[in-house]
């Protein structure tokens, strides 16, 4: 989010053994003027004593279909507790997965991803048969079957007799989330804590640390002593989104000394610490960088790290994101968001050459600096050894992801998920937009919209984003937890006690009744 000029996911602990198994299937719908052909991935990502969490990918290489339904089921007793991507239902061991209304289009040659948590005793094989839309399809290939893994016991030798499958299965819940904030990970296309429960990041931006240093009036834009976290957490807010100053954090020379360095560092860990005292996850976000971009839509034409730029730079970037991961890597309950709002694509002439500088950097056409790709900074990231949780926004100041999946970096933590932003003045503002574009990236990687708003003064528009996130599991951050008013951009409050403004009424109350 631009500002005024004064305004101006890897699992730990227990060790987890995954499984996957993946089965190629055809068939032939009875009475369809032409069966689909399909192809369906069957994988077990995480595995526990009793429990496990699973996933199915069917991929459709015939004719577009327009409502679908899989269904198999488990050969060994297991059990689906609850489930994503689809209405799941299950009759016994029989396990039922239809459509969404938002994925029920699956054109040629589409993907759609649905996982489930389900129970498992004795042994836990794949299934072996799948039927789409009632079709029975069979497999091609040996049916590998994932080993059962209880984290608190070594691998022994197997069992000289087989297990006794008990007549009935028993069910169990799933992980029960820890308590206080979690260290997040990737699994599929959900963020899980450390005993595997399915998480939801739901919370606030806190403005401030990206601007009030470098324009030499402090560090934080009010208070962010303990009373005012508290009110934070008081609207069930679980996550606190920072923007940061790169110029600010590194120390240099342009910023006033008070506000650089170790002032500016020492001020960020406090609040990160106060933060994580209130059970709330961190996520410490890049927002305005060094270089100089006069180009169109150019927030300014400073070559410090004065407003938004299109892209991070090569010079310092890299450096500012060793620094900060060295800092937070012994504590993966922090999540890194590696540059708030790239715009390479206003820049350069065309969407490939946006997205290959948003990836890769480099010489970018229209941007006169060296750019450092997202690439880059996940390579500095992962180089310090940290794992923690990580966010990659999109283009158009993160307004699409139309090719973030075709694009995404190569992490070898693999603990990576998708970052979105969407104001009502964004092309990407409509249901269609988020059903088209956004739908199909949160099917492979969990996606958070890191800062939702709207330039109304009211929450009309934020109303029906919640409502799409919310039918889908997802995660959103409002912007923003100060005391701003509409002219100078959407603030949440009145007053740091947690008073809403008409606008951040609508994201108190949908907080709250998410958790009562």
């Amino acid at each position: 989010m631009r500002h005024p000029p004064r305004l101006t996911a890897l699992l730990s602990g227990v060790a987890l053994t995954m499984a996957s198994s993946a089965f190629a299937l055809m068939g032939t719908a009875a009475g369809a003027a032409a069966a689909p052909d399909c192809t369906v991935e069957y994988s077990v990502s995480n595995q526990w004593a009793g429990g496990f969490e699973g996933a199915v990918t069917v991929s459709n290489g015939g004719a577009a279909l327009n409502g679908w339904n899989l269904r198999f089921s488990f050969p060994a007793g297991q059990v689906v507790g609850q489930g994503w991507g689809g209405k799941w239902s299950r009759s016994g061991t029989d396990v039922t997965v239809v459509n969404e209304s938002w994925n029920a289009v699956l054109g040629t040659g589409a993907k759609v991803t649905a996982g489930f948590i389900a129970s498992w005793t004795g042994s836990n094989p794949a299934p072996t048969a799948f039927t789409l839309d009632g079709t029975p399809c069979t497999t091609d290939g040996p049916t590998p079957t994932p080993a059962p893994t209880d984290p608190t016991t070594p691998p022994t030798d197997p069992p000289t007799t087989p297990p006794t499958t008990p007549t009935t299965p028993p069910t169990s819940p799933p992980p029960t989330p820890v308590s206080g904030a979690p260290e997040l990970g990737v699994v599929g296309d959900k963020f899980v804590d450390q005993n595997g429960a399915v998480r939801r990041l739901l919370g606030v931006n806190r403005s401030g640390g990206e601007f009030m240093c470098v324009q030499g009036h402090g560090i934080w834009d009010g208070p962010v002593d303990d009373a005012s976290i508290r009110a934070i957490a008081g609207w069930k807010a679980n996550t606190v989104r920072i923007p940061l100053n790169e110029e600010c954090w590194l120390g240099l020379d342009n910023i006033k000394p008070e506000y650089r360095g170790a002032h500016y560092t020492d001020a960020v860990k406090d609040l990160v610490t106060r933060v994580l005292a209130h059970g709330m996850t961190p996520v410490l976000e890049l927002h305005w960088t060094y270089g100089q971009y006069t180009g169109n839509s150019a927030g300014c034409s400073d070559v410090h790290a004065s407003c938004q730029k299109p892209m991070p730079n090569a010079r310092y970037t890299p450096a500012f994101w060793t620094s900060v991961a060295n800092t937070f890597k012994n504590d993966e309950r922090v999540v890194f968001d590696l540059f708030n709002e790239p715009y390479p694509d206003r820049a350069t002439s065309t969407a490939a050459q946006a997205w290959s500088c948003w990836r890769d950097g480099g010489t970018c056409p229209g941007i006169g600096y060296e750019v450092a790709g997202m690439q880059d900074l996940l390579d500095a990231v992962r180089a310090t050894g940290a794992k923690n949780l990580v966010l990659v926004p999109g283009i158009a100041y993160s307004n699409d992801l139309s090719q973030w999946l075709a694009h995404r970096p190569t992490d070898p933590a693999e603990n990576l998920a998708a970052a979105w932003h969407v104001y009502n003045f964004n092309t990407c503002s409509t249901e269609t937009c988020w059903n088209d574009t956004l739908a199909p990236v949160a099917a492979q990687v969990p996606l958070l919209a890191g800062e939702i708003g709207e330039n109304t003064c009211g929450h009309a528009f934020i109303d029906r984003v919640m409502k799409w996130f919310d039918d889908r599991g997802l995660s959103y951050l409002g912007w923003t937890w100060n005391t701003w008013n509409c002219a100078s951009g959407p603030a949440l409050i009145s007053s740091y006690d947690g008073t809403p403004t008409a606008f951040g009424i609508g994201l108190r109350d949908r907080l709250r009744a998410l958790t009562p």
